[in-house]
């Protein structure tokens, strides 16, 4: 499947250690995709806040000549987007695509970024594993990412002793993660998506002062909250239509849940069964 400009863009990125400063323009590449390969290396600059040789030598690092090679590159891969055979099965290929099919094939584009990201399951085991090892487990979500959390939260809690959806801001944030530090959290899970609220990202540098370690569902490896992360695991946003769609992000959620269940079989097993049996005596549900 033909994959997005934003999403081949991100691909140049995939294993380079970028310094902070080179994150930041990394990510306006990335916001900017659909003319990212027309804007001088003063434009892209200004729009980073960063000086001129810092754009020179984020080309370099990416492994170009300079910024003009870069720019050449960015632009054959948004060409290549835009002008690239159709992989729609239509006998009509003249016929004009809605913007819902464009978004949804965005989504489905999406999800196999992410499939691809997941075929080394390294960072996905290791934050299943710290997840669930950690009593308290503070999950937080802001903004646009808490019905994230709170889908993540509501389903955890079914195999895991204690989940502590976090939702505060300010101080009073501060408090909530030093409290379950204090309980004996190791740990914290944070979902951060765009746009990047500036509490969420102050709330993780919060949580690995408290001494947590921190585990990040954000939407890109170079995203603002990656840098204050201990475990990062991305998963692209769609942004074609006036809201964001969250597919692969929603798709993460239930990954990760798997991967904790994972981590400890015996005990999800048994915190399972003791579910059921509560809900059936309780009638939750409708039979």
């Amino acid at each position: 499947m033909t994959s997005t400009p934003r999403q081949r863009i991100l691909d140049l990125f995939d294993g380079q250690r970028l310094t902070p400063v080179q994150r930041r323009i990394a990510r306006i590449l990335v916001e900017h995709a659909g003319r990212a390969g027309y804007l001088s290396s003063g434009d892209l600059a200004t729009l980073a806040g960063v000086s001129q040789p810092s754009v020179t030598r984020f080309a370099t690092a990416l492994g170009f000549e300079g910024y003009p090679a870069l720019r050449d590159e960015l632009r054959v891969t948004i060409d290549g987007y835009r002008h690239g055979p159709s992989t729609v099965d239509d006998p009509d290929e003249t016929a004009p695509v809605s913007q819902f099919e464009q978004a949804l094939g965005d989504e489905i584009a999406n999800l196999q970024r992410l499939s691809d990201t997941l075929k080394d399951p390294g960072p996905l085991t290791e934050a299943g594993r710290l997840l669930m090892a950690s009593r308290p487990l503070p999950v937080l979500g802001l903004r646009a990412a808490a019905a994230l959390a709170g889908a993540f939260a509501y389903f955890a809690a079914k195999v895991h002793p204690d989940v502590r959806l976090v939702q505060e801001q300010g101080s009073l944030l501060a408090d909530r993660l030093e409290q379950a530090r204090a309980a004996g959290a190791v740990a914290m899970l944070a979902f951060v998506l765009p746009r990047y609220p500036r509490e969420a990202v102050d709330a993780l540098r919060e949580a690995r002062a408290a001494g947590l370690r921190v585990v990040t569902v954000t939407d890109s490896p170079v995203s603002p909250a990656a840098a204050e992360s201990d475990v990062v695991l991305p998963a692209p946003v769609g942004s074609r239509l006036v809201f964001d769609m969250h597919t692969a992000p929603m798709a993460m959620v239930t990954i990760l849940l798997q991967a904790m269940c994972d981590s400890a079989p015996a005990e999800t097993q048994e915190r399972l069964e003791a579910f059921e049996r509560s809900a059936a005596t309780r009638q939750v549900f409708l039979p």
